[in-house]
C-alpha cells in the first residue's frame, strides 16, 4: 500500500473537544449523562477535530487467507433446567447455539427472554483429529475466524448463500456468522459453513503500540477511523468502565472469545447508557487491557464488539470479542451512534439506539424465599 508513514508518536497529546454547536447533533445526545464521568471516561469522550480520512496502513502482503469450517450447533441443555438470576429469581430461558430466527446484529440485545443469545448462526466444529487435542479443530476455527470474514453455506438447501462472521463466545467457544433472514429461515441445524479467515497476524505498521485481533481488514477500513495527530480515532457506540467486566477475566488469551459487561450495577449502567447497546455495537472499554488476556490496566483501552445478548446470571451480560487494544494515549475512541457492524459492513440499518430494561426489572416476580418453616415429617427419619 502507499499511504505514506506517519511520524512517530512522541508525547501524549490531551483530547480537546469543540464547541457543541459544532458536534453533530446524534453526537451531543449520545454524549448526555445524568451524572459527571470518570475522568478516564471523560478525557477518551471528546470528539476528535474534522480531519481527512484515509486508508490505515496494513501489512495486507503478509497475511495469509485460510478456509476453516464448522457446523450450525444444536443448544445443549442441562440437567437443571433453571438458571438463577442475580435477583434470586429462577427462569428457563433460550440460551446459546442454533439459529436465532427474530434477533440480528444491529438489533437490541438488553431486556430480552433469553441468556447468551447469539443472534444469527452459531457454528461448532465437532471434527477429531489423530493429532492434537480433541477439540483442536473447534479451536483452530475460534481461532482463525475474524469479525468481518466471508461465511458460506457449503451444504444443505442454502448452499452458496453468503453471511458475515459476527464475532466469537468463549466458554461455549462458539463463531457466530450473520446471514439475512431469508437464510436463517431455512438452514438446517448441522449444516457446514465455511469461513474465509483473513485477519490473523494483521498488523498497524505506523501504529505499532495498537494490537490488532480477531479483526478482518474489511472491517477495519470501513470502521470509520481517523487517524491524526500521531492517534486514531475510532468512533465507539458507548464506553465501558473496566470495573464492569465480568465473566471472561482470568483467560491468558483474548483470541479466542470474549468478555461480559456485567448489568447488575444500576447506577452505573444507566450512566454510561448501557441499556441501549445492540449486537453488533462497537464499544471502548476503558482501563482495559487483553494483550495477554483481559485485565484492568490504567491508561489502556480495548475496542469491541457486542456478540452476545445479556444474561440474568451474576457476572455476566453482553458479551464482547475485542478487536484493538493499546494505550489511550494512541487509541482515542469517540461517541458516534452508527457505529455498528451492521451498518459499517453494509448488511442492514442498525435499530435506533434506544434504552432498555434489563429482563429481571421487566419480569415481576422476585425471589423465591421460604416465608414459614417446611411442614415436620410425621415419621422418623433416624436424622441427627
Amino acid at each position: 500500500m502507499t499511504t505514506p508513514a506517519r511520524p512517530r508518536h512522541t508525547a501524549a497529546r490531551p483530547a480537546t473537544a469543540g464547541p457543541a454547536s459544532a458536534r453533530p447533533a446524534a453526537t451531543r445526545r449520545a454524549s448526555a449523562s445524568p451524572a459527571p464521568l470518570p475522568a478516564a471516561v471523560s478525557r477518551l469522550r471528546a470528539l476528535p477535530p474534522a480531519s481527512r480520512r484515509g486508508p490505515l496502513r496494513i501489512n495486507a502482503d503478509e497475511l495469509v487467507a485460510v478456509s476453516v469450517l464448522g457446523q450450525i450447533a444444536h443448544p445443549v441443555g442441562r440437567a437443571n433446567p433453571y438458571r438463577i438470576g442475580y435477583d434470586g429469581v429462577p427462569r428457563v430461558l433460550p440460551g446459546t447455539g442454533g439459529i436465532v430466527l427474530n434477533h440480528r446484529i444491529g438489533d437490541p440485545c438488553i431486556g430480552l427472554a433469553g441468556d447468551h443469545i447469539e443472534p444469527g448462526v452459531a457454528l461448532h466444529n465437532n471434527g477429531r483429529e489423530v493429532v492434537g487435542p480433541r477439540d483442536g479443530p473447534n479451536t483452530a476455527l475460534m481461532t482463525y475466524a475474524c469479525v468481518g470474514n466471508v461465511a458460506e453455506v457449503v451444504s444443505g438447501r442454502m448452499a452458496g448463500r453468503r453471511g458475515t462472521v459476527s464475532g466469537k463466545h468463549g466458554g461455549i467457544n462458539h463463531v457466530l456468522v450473520d446471514f439475512p433472514t431469508e437464510v436463517l429461515a431455512r438452514l438446517t441445524i448441522g449444516d457446514r459453513i465455511q469461513i474465509r479467515s483473513l485477519g490473523l497476524g494483521l498488523r498497524l505498521p505506523d501504529y505499532p503500540e495498537v494490537e490488532v485481533m480477531n479483526c478482518a481488514p474489511l472491517l477495519l477500513r470501513r470502521w470509520g477511523i481517523r487517524a491524526r495527530d500521531g492517534a486514531l480515532h475510532v468512533p465507539v457506540t458507548h464506553f465501558v468502565p473496566a470495573v464492569l467486566m465480568g465473566s471472561g477475566l482470568g483467560k491468558n488469551t483474548a483470541w479466542r472469545g470474549d468478555y461480559d459487561i456485567q448489568m447488575s450495577n444500576r447506577p452505573l449502567r444507566e450512566r454510561h447508557r448501557l441499556g441501549s447497546l445492540r449486537f453488533g455495537d462497537l464499544v471502548a472499554i476503558v482501563d482495559a487491557d487483553v494483550r495477554r488476556g483481559p485485565s484492568v490496566r490504567d491508561g489502556r483501552v480495548t475496542l469491541g464488539v457486542i456478540v452476545h445478548g445479556d444474561s440474568t446470571a451474576s457476572g455476566h451480560g453482553p458479551g464482547v470479542t475485542p478487536l484493538l487494544t493499546g494505550p489511550n494515549t494512541v487509541l482515542r475512541p469517540f461517541l458516534d451512534a452508527g457505529a455498528n457492524i451492521a451498518g459499517r459492513l453494509g448488511i442492514r440499518p442498525p435499530a435506533p439506539p434506544r434504552r432498555r430494561a434489563t429482563l429481571p426489572e421487566r419480569d415481576p416476580r422476585r425471589a423465591c424465599i421460604a416465608r414459614e418453616l417446611p411442614p415436620r415429617l410425621s415419621f422418623a427419619t433416624g436424622g441427627g
